[in-house]
């Protein structure tokens, strides 16, 4: 079984996350973003990878996984989101407070822990923020008909189905407003001039600006 550095899972999961977004390979300089470093490092560390015959990387032209980077990727995903759904649903934290704890789980290499941890919650299709859990084969299976809030149509009536963003931040913003996963809410209106949302929700109307409703998905009903 190959073995890999918390660094190395760390890169093939960011290289995993950064390709749902573009098409292609992923750029050097992109991944220097989002991993916070030098894009030096970078590029030191793709090499590494390239060896293990986890990915695909050419100077100047970026990189992408081969299948066994993907596996791999998706293997440390569903542990994380495991993680975070046990955090909340059998410890009582909060959705704001798991991911930073589940970044360290994330690594422990049992198989077999991962698989209980799954059966033991009952196979979960969602994390705690509506992100789909990869199966143990590595599938993620599509969670239909959602939509973003910034798509939603005035006078649409749905729930709250999860988020695009984790930060703690953020959370803890939604958490202050009241909205959560299930929560219901009804589309009051959509300003044209800057994209804002006004949602009825919990017996009160809050105004969503175009940059949070692009971040929080809803399920129409």
């Amino acid at each position: 079984m190959l073995r890999l550095t918390q660094s190395e899972e760390n890169y093939l999961k960011a290289i995993f996350t950064l390709s749902q977004d573009t098409e292609g390979a992923i750029s050097t300089n992109d991944l220097a973003e989002k991993m916070l470093t030098k894009a030096s490092s970078v590029t030191d560390m793709l090499k590494k990878l390239c060896e293990k015959e986890l990915l695909e990387y050419q100077k100047y032209q970026g990189c992408a996984l081969t299948n066994s980077g993907k596996a791999h990727a998706l293997a440390i995903i569903r542990k994380h989101r495991l993680w975070e759904t046990f955090l909340v649903d059998k410890l009582n934290f909060g959705w704001d407070e798991v991911h930073e704890i589940a970044e360290q789980l994330e690594h422990i290499q049992s198989t077999e822990l991962t698989d209980r941890l799954d059966e033991f919650l009952g196979f979960p299709k969602v994390d705690p923020h509506g992100e789909p859990i990869p199966g143990k084969d590595g599938r993620i299976e599509s969670v239909s008909n959602r939509i973003l809030l910034s798509e939603s149509l005035v006078g649409m009536k749905a729930i709250v189905m999860g988020v695009e963003d984790d930060q703690t931040e953020f959370l803890q913003y939604l958490n202050k407003i009241g909205l959560h996963l299930g929560t219901p809410i009804d589309i009051a209106d959509k300003l044209s001039f800057d994209g804002s949302v006004l949602v009825n929700m919990n017996g009160k109307q809050v105004q969503f600006s175009i940059t949070i409703a692009k971040q929080i998905s809803i399920k129409p009903l």
